[in-house]
Parts: structure tokens; C-alpha cells; sequence
């Protein structure tokens, strides 16, 4: 069994977290922005589908990527190249989580809901939210949202509508959050096309760890990635 959240009722330890779906933590609360930003300080997510009550995560072991272990696929490297793109941080944010929750044919369903839209909008409002879009003739062709707290950026879904687009999206995002110092960035479960990039996965004491120094640091100065040089 898992704890049912009322309203503000706190998180349970993250050692309560069920192996047997791995991770599910709570279930229940709401997704106002205070429970958000309290649940991704500490490590948890929100993740369930249209109909279900909200489910909390905190999986064990956790898919990381350092942004000074990132790699590019040559082939990447060979259409980066080309320039013929443009990044834009925080333009499109709304379209891109729409873009991301769209129907894909390698999935039945998405779990980024109304509710979560219109959460994580909020956040967006507050600049906690942020998108990264890569636009081609005009056109937004692909991107990505997270969240970011002190120096950790938390990545949520991505999207393509060119080949490579979210790829492009993704090398800008962390290129930037390397100069800005981040020292972390989530990608909550293992995925083959993450690993691809050096994302790995670490246990989740050493991610708490890590994560406690992170959130805690002062967000850098400046508009959010806004500033930096053009990747290259």
C-alpha cells in the first residue's frame, strides 16, 4: 500500500517508495505550485494518466545526465553543422508541452494531461518552467520543457516534428546549463536514446545527495539561458 496525500499533507521518506512499480511513492494531492516545487526539491515527480488520481514517483536507480559527461553522435555533430536552425528559450512554452503531449505512434496514450499543462504553465509563469525550442524557417520544428532549481535542471518530454529537432533542442540545453554551472540534469527512467547522449544511472541516495546541494544553490543571474553564446 501507499499513503493517500490530502491537500498539503507532507511527503512520505523516499525509502517508502514501492520497488514493484519502481518508485511510486503517493498517491493523491494536488498539483498546486508549492506542492510541485516541494516535491522536485526532494527528488519526486509527478507522473500518472487521464483518469487516475495524481501518483508520485521516486525511482531507484535514477537516469541521470552530467553535463560534463555529455556526448554528441557524430552524425549529430554533422547536422549541427549546418546552422540552418534557430534556438529559442522560453518563446513557445505552452505549444511545446502540447507538442509533447500530441498522440505518437510508439505510444497509447500521454500522461501530460489538462492538469499538468496548466500546472507546470504556472511554473513556467513563475520561471521555474522553461522551454528550449529549435525553429527551422520559422517554423517550430522541435524542443523540450523541465524545470530548474538552483543549479539543477529536471528534464521533462521532448519533441520532434524534423529529424533531429529535439536532439538539437537538447545539445542547447546542455551546453548552456554547463556554462551556467548546473551540475545535473534528471531524466527520471532509463532510456536507450538518453544513453545514447552519456545519461547514466546512479542510485538514489547518491542522487538525494547531490540533488540537496543543487536546489540550494542561488539560481544564476541573468535572463534564464537566454544569453549565451550559439552552440556550436
Amino acid at each position: 500500500m501507499i499513503p493517500w496525500l490530502e491537500n498539503d499533507d507532507p511527503f512520505p521518506p523516499l525509502s517508502q517508495a514501492l520497488h514493484e512499480p519502481n518508485g511510486l511513492l503517493a498517491a493523491g494531492g494536488t498539483l498546486s505550485e508549492e506542492r510541485l516545487l516541494r516535491a522536485y526539491r526532494r527528488g519526486i515527480f509527478p507522473w500518472y494518466s487521464e483518469g487516475q488520481p495524481v501518483l508520485w514517483w521516486s525511482p531507484d536507480p535514477r537516469m541521470v545526465l552530467f553535463p560534463e559527461e555529455f556526448r554528441v553522435p557524430r552524425s549529430l555533430e554533422k547536422r549541427l553543422r549546418r546552422r540552418d536552425f534557430e534556438i529559442r528559450i522560453d518563446t513557445a512554452f505552452d505549444i511545446v508541452m502540447r507538442a509533447c503531449a500530441a498522440p505518437r505512434h510508439d505510444s497509447a496514450g500521454t500522461w501530460i494531461t489538462e492538469d499538468i499543462i496548466s500546472a507546470y504553465c504556472a511554473l513556467h509563469r513563475r520561471g521555474h518552467a522553461h522551454s528550449v525550442e529549435t525553429w527551422i524557417d520559422g517554423e517550430l520544428a522541435g524542443g523540450l520543457y523541465g524545470i530548474a532549481l538552483g543549479r539543477m535542471f529536471y528534464g521533462e518530454s521532448m519533441f520532434t516534428r524534423v529529424a533531429d529537432a529535439s536532439k538539437i533542442a537538447l545539445v542547447s540545453l546542455v551546453r548552456r546549463l554547463e556554462n551556467r554551472q548546473f551540475g545535473m540534469i534528471d531524466c527520471q527512467m532509463n532510456t536507450a536514446h538518453l544513453a545514447r547522449f552519456g545519461a547514466r544511472e546512479i542510485p538514489r541516495d547518491e542522487f538525494s545527495r547531490r540533488l540537496a546541494e543543487l536546489v540550494n544553490y542561488p539560481a544564476p543571474a541573468g535572463a534564464w539561458l537566454t544569453d549565451e553564446t550559439p552552440i556550436k
